[in-house]
């Protein structure tokens, strides 16, 4: 009893060293994802008064963790019975990815008419404010879980050699399990930058009160370049799959570095997309209007 015991033992610490194996090759394959994934959701998680800042992270981190619920069963179950099907799905992923961060652009130079009108987040009411948190958070989570998409694919893809299905399903579910807790985890720090600052400062100890006012001067900064980061991580995680599963595009942009190859495929992409959608909301508004 007490030997098959420490087989038992022994077969599960094998087991668990080759997960961790095929895991430190899948992080290295889908770490630039993640740091993609970090800044596009900083972005959208920021914004939002101080005491909801928290609350909504976690309704985000709710929805990831359902995401990859979703997600993870499905890609096995296709890589196993409709490999063609993930491409499929990637593309489409891409083309909202690349749409939300031409969006973005777009409205950075062209705002809409109406934008200097909207009333200032202080002055709406509170059912205005959780009725504008929970589009946010919808949006949010649907990037999530394009992102997502594309984290869990990479990672499988990156150890597709491996006929264990068990050490596959273990791999590929820890680097869905960092994707959410690391990714969530350090943007909860960084959205309450300012209250660790105010902290330090309510020391009143010279060394720490510079500090806090260092974090608090700098919030403001980072949530900026964390807009302008995250947009431009859309716009490469787009063009990257368009580039990984088009072979034309693919091969008409080799001699390009790659990722400059990847943000102007997104960056065309995404216009593309928007123009599509903005000539077809305009036609429907004038059918409606018939």
């Amino acid at each position: 009893m007490a030997s098959g015991f420490f087989a038992l033992l022994d077969d599960v610490a094998t087991l668990m060293d080759d997960v961790a194996a095929m895991g430190k090759i899948a992080g290295k394959k889908t770490a630039g994802l993640l740091g993609d994934d970090l800044a596009v959701n900083a972005e959208k998680a920021s914004g939002f008064i101080s005491a909801r800042e928290l609350p909504v992270i976690w309704e985000i981190t709710k929805g990831s963790f359902l995401n990859k619920l979703i997600i993870l069963p499905l890609a096995f179950l296709l890589n196993a019975f409709l490999p063609s099907a993930i491409s499929i799905i990637l593309i489409v992923g891409g083309l909202y990815l690349a749409y939300e961060g031409a969006e973005k652009i777009y409205e950075y130079f062209v705002p809409h008419s109406n934008k200097n009108e909207t009333p200032k987040f202080q002055k709406l009411s509170k059912q205005q404010i959780l009725s504008l948190e929970k589009e946010k958070i919808k949006s949010a989570i649907l990037t999530d879980f394009i992102l997502s998409v594309e984290i869990v694919i990479i990672a499988l893809g990156s150890i597709a050699d491996q006929d264990d299905l068990l050490i596959q399903i273990l791999t590929v579910s820890l680097i869905a399990l960092i994707a959410t807790v690391g990714v969530y985890g350090l943007v909860a720090l960084i959205v309450r930058m300012d209250e660790f600052g105010a902290k330090l400062v309510s020391l009143n100890n010279s060394f720490s009160d510079k500090i806090g006012r260092f974090l608090i001067s700098a919030l403001p900064v980072v949530i900026k370049s964390l807009t302008v980061i995250g947009t431009i991580a859309l716009l490469l995680v787009s063009g990257g799959i368009f580039t990984h599963n088009i072979h034309f595009i693919h091969d008409l942009l080799a001699g390009l570095p790659s990722l400059l190859a990847e943000f102007l495929v997104g960056l065309v992409v995404g216009f593309i997309v928007l123009l599509v959608i903005n000539l077809a909301s305009k036609l429907w508004k004038k059918v409606s209007a018939l």
